[in-house]
């Protein structure tokens, strides 16, 4: 299994501004995913389903690529 875990922050000087950015706009961040070789480039459908939390910054997803 393969970890996919670059960053999407450059942490100096502004720490977290993309992800504030992104965030702020409604763009939801999905990291660290693996087997993305896998994935073909065109003909799938992307889902990141999470459970039920109230009250929390950042959780866990069930990612899913359907082929269609």
């Amino acid at each position: 299994m393969d970890i996919v875990s670059h960053n999407i922050e450059d942490t100096v000087p502004n720490p977290r501004l993309v992800r504030t950015i992104l965030l702020g706009d409604g763009i939801l961040i999905v990291e660290h995913l693996c087997n993305l070789a896998n994935i073909p480039d065109n003909g799938f459908k992307f889902s990141a389903v999470p459970p039920k939390f109230k009250g929390v910054r950042t959780f866990p997803v069930r990612v899913r690529a359907r082929l269609i």
